[in-house]
């Protein structure tokens, strides 16, 4: 491996590089990591003409990655260390001999990807997408977003005299697509460390669903959440306002237990049952928003203190998203009714990695483990990594400077 990089070398006395002119300067050694181990090389390097920092052709035609890494190594390691803390994966890297990354190094790389992965991000995700395809069976797309709360380190959180507890809400969204039955075919994943008013995230999932309308005009829109106002808002305006709003049953549920508890006592059987009943209707039953309504309405009216408090909580909450609890009507038309894909999302992107025992993040480093996570699960980081290693090469061309001078006599 040591000699086939060598061959990446150039031993010219002139060079250029994206515009730019260099002279040999001097002959170096330098350590590279490849997938076999560590590698001692020497090579050329250059400095450009009029002065500056010197550069290496070598690892601009080997595409070494942050001057250290082979790029099948950096994405070994960039893989692992998504799936598992650096100690983790240095431990997993060990048992198949070659490189032995440090757990610096493991956690030093994933945020110099992501950082060139946010440069050029949106110009990346896009021409990710024009190497997809709405899948042929899909009748559905469903875009959905929800938060996640993420223990941030304390330098992220010391200006906020609110925050007690060193959390904030990271955001998730998912665009899914399902077939005619209503069975989940595919799904794209993001996720975003802690912004105001989710904004990137937002970004991402109308960029995703603009472009699947653009191949697919007539696949039916869903829009599903819990009914967080901010998240609503969105959606709403998603697509000049196309499509069914659902607002997520089992969001929807957890208010009428509220509401039964409220009635009969938290968690007696009185309440259970009471519950049980509104929760089937709610779901079952062609008029079972209007009849939840009017039982929510009617109790509240007979109720005082706490309890009526809480009744009529849930009673402006039912009203609020009356126009997207039609649960029976969706399940006839074979569409989700709950929100479980972005939540999932939440508890697979977020949860398992970033909430490990004794774990504090920083921003920078947590969007590097979330950007690396959503496109694996989005299958779509072989895409992704190859537009990341081509970002580290650059053509270098051996300028001739005896042609030079001959073309311009």
């Amino acid at each position: 491996m040591s000699d086939d990089l060598v061959r990446h070398d150039v031993d010219a006395k002139y060079i250029t590089v994206d515009g730019a002119r260099y002279r040999r300067a001097i002959r170096a050694e330098q350590t590279y990591v490849g997938q076999a181990g560590r590698m001692r090389v020497e090579r050329n390097l250059y400095q450009p003409v009029g002065g500056g920092p010197s550069i290496c052709p070598l690892e601009f035609r080997a595409g070494i990655v942050e001057g250290t890494w082979t790029p099948r190594a950096a994405r070994i390691m960039a893989t692992m260390v998504a799936e598992v803390p650096p100690s983790d994966a240095a431990s997993i890297i060990a048992e198949f001999g070659g490189m032995a990354p440090s757990s610096s190094s493991l956690d030093r790389l994933p945020k110099l990807l992501s950082e060139q992965w946010e440069e050029q991000r949106l110009k990346w995700e896009e021409t990710i997408r024009s190497q997809d395809r709405v899948p042929t069976e899909a009748a559905v797309i469903a875009v959905s977003l929800d938060g996640v709360h993420v223990p941030l380190k304390k330098e992220e959180v010391q200006h906020d005299p609110n925050n007690k507890n060193g959390y904030r809400e990271a955001s998730c969204g998912t665009v899914t697509y399902l077939d005619k039955e209503g069975k989940r075919i595919s799904t794209v994943r993001f996720a975003r460390m802690p912004e105001t008013k989710k904004r990137t995230l937002k970004a991402q999932l109308e960029a995703e669903f603009n472009w699947a309308m653009e191949q697919r005009p007539n696949l039916t829109v869903v829009k599903i959440a819990d009914g967080a106002p901010d998240n609503w808002e969105f959606l709403q305006e998603l697509g000049d306002g196309c499509g069914v709003e659902i607002l997520d049953f089992y969001h929807a549920a957890a208010h009428l237990k509220e509401a039964a508890d409220a009635v009969y006592g938290a968690d007696t059987q009185e309440a259970r049952a009471f519950f049980q009943s509104w929760r089937s209707t709610l779901k079952e039953d062609p008029q079972g928003a209007e009849k939840i309504l009017r039982a929510v309405r009617y109790r509240r009216d007979k109720a005082h203190g706490k309890a009526r408090k809480t009744l009529t909580a849930a009673l402006q909450y039912f009203r609020s998203m009356r126009n997207g609890m039609e649960y029976h009507a969706y399940q006839e038309a074979c569409l989700p009714i709950g929100s479980g894909v972005v939540e999932a999302a939440c508890k697979t992107l977020v949860n398992e990695r970033l909430k490990q025992s004794g774990m504090r993040w920083t921003l920078r480093g947590g969007q590097a483990i979330l950007t690396l996570r959503s496109l694996l699960q989005s299958a779509r980081w072989g895409k992704a990594w190859d537009l990341l290693a081509r970002s580290y090469e650059s053509e270098v061309r051996v300028d001739d400077q005896r042609q030079r001078r001959s073309l311009s006599a």
